[in-house]
């Protein structure tokens, strides 16, 4: 008897129960777990499996079978085949309850917590928010100069025309981008150009690994004149980054209006990337955190003053403790900018090596801000009872790392978890961004 076709064992009907965090459909079959690229919580699907593990398989939608009522049409023609948006096919209210649900399921699988109030979720705009971005640039034979995010999966530039998500004024500029580096020398030396923009300027950096010619310089003199945007230059590391033209350019700057605060950044220093969320995002901090005039406020991972400025400009005196040296330079710059200099102070330490008699010496803190990067904030939060602080506000940008300190801080330490939502800081990606709020009884 013949054998069907691979393709067709391969195949497979399933019910979707749930996301992962990298918004692929969850399903069960023949009890093993098996996450479905493409399929939504509700659907029933056919599937093929990509890739078998001991634990779970993984697999790509073959066909929606019975479609969730959140489905819809993505707003983006390359949604499928560029990797910059997983979620598009999910409706922008559905995927503000999933993260939600990720963030709720984190805390209860991962730390064994539950947080007493579920703050109201936030989503701001779904298209144009991005005001940073690292785009890649690669050279194909028999497409050009290619520019922007890579296929899904792979390392190839996605051959992409336009982008919902970027800033505007950057998603004008892709097939432009595409022309200006076909006529450069080093064409095929220029492998990313990274995009940082503010309300006033859009600054392009060029990253390449040989020099420009001279004519070169002309073409991105023209390119910037007529597009009016700044071009920067990197040939190495960071210490490399350069403008170019305008050879003084001017500064970038992000802003906080309810607060009165503008902040100078450069266009490799870290910054959230969609700035109206950042607004909303820095207000919810602050309403949970309530700084006082009197009261002394540690911002751990304070970055470039983001929420020590706000803090300081709440009467609170405020210690930003900051890993980048350069960032921390920012951050005094802006607080000298803003009149906060006598309220606001920093230091650069690495909070992932430090000890409990450093962090002794920086005094008692009444109320402490935690903003670490994904891989979260472990070591630093298991000094923190020598503070005595009795409210910690915490940001996080991974639900899993967030989870897995809340354990540590409500089991270990003694805090209650008051409070915890998201923010849909980053639309249509799998990206879950939360905030919590601790309190000692």
């Amino acid at each position: 008897m013949k054998k069907p076709p691979k393709k067709l064992l391969d195949l497979f009907t399933a019910d979707i129960t749930n996301l992962d965090a990298e918004g692929r459909g969850i399903a069960r079959v023949e009890g093993k777990v098996v996450f479905v690229e493409g399929a939504l919580p509700g659907e029933q699907v056919r599937a093929r499996r990509t890739r078998v593990g001991p634990q779970f398989d993984q697999a790509e939608l073959d066909a929606v079978l019975e479609p969730s009522a959140l489905r819809t049409t993505a707003p983006c023609a390359h949604f499928g085949y560029c990797g910059g948006c997983s979620m598009q096919h999910l409706e922008p209210g559905g995927q503000v309850a999933v993260k939600q649900r990720i963030l709720e399921d984190s805390l209860a699988r991962i730390g064994k917590v539950k947080a007493e109030r579920i703050l109201p979720p936030i989503a701001g705009p779904s298209q144009g928010y991005r005001s940073r971005a690292r785009l890649s640039v690669r050279r194909l034979k028999n497409k050009g100069v290619l520019v922007g995010f890579n296929e899904k999966g792979t390392s190839f530039v996605a051959d992409i025309q336009h982008c919902v998500v970027l800033d505007p004024r950057v998603d004008r500029l892709l097939l432009p981008l595409r022309e200006l580096v076909s006529g450069l020398s080093v064409r095929d030396r220029v492998p990313q150009v990274e995009v940082a923009t503010s309300p006033e300027s859009v600054v392009l950096l060029f990253r390449h690994l040989e020099p420009f010619s001279a004519a070169d310089l002309e073409h991105l003199q023209a390119f910037a004149d007529r597009h009016q945007v700044q071009v920067w230059s990197q040939s190495g590391g960071p210490k490399t980054v350069t403008p170019l033209f305008p050879a003084q350019p001017q500064a970038l700057r992000y802003r906080l209006p309810e607060y009165d605060l503008a902040f100078r950044f450069g266009p490799t220093n870290f910054i959230q990337i969609n700035q109206a969320m950042n607004q909303i995002m820095v207000r919810r901090a602050m309403n949970l955190l309530e700084p006082k005039p009197g009261e002394r406020v540690l911002d751990l991972f304070c970055g470039l003053g983001n929420f020590s400025l706000p803090i300081a400009r709440l009467g609170a005196e405020v210690l930003g403790v900051e890993g980048d040296a350069d960032l921390v330079r920012l951050a005094q710059e802006n607080a000298a900018e803003n009149g906060l200099s006598e309220l606001a102070r920093f230091l650069a330490a690495d909070l992932a090596k430090l000890n409990q008699q450093v962090v002794r010496d920086w005094g008692r803190f009444d109320k402490i801000l935690i903003d670490p990067p994904r891989t979260g904030a472990i070591e630093i939060i298991r000094l923190l009872p020598v503070l005595k602080a009795r409210r910690i506000v915490y940001v996080s940008c991974s639900p899993a790392t967030l989870a897995r300190d809340a354990g540590v801080l409500v089991h270990e330490q003694g805090y209650r978890l008051r409070a915890a939502g998201i923010f849909n800081m980053f639309p249509h990606t799998a990206h879950v961004e939360s905030i919590a709020l601790f309190e000692r009884p």
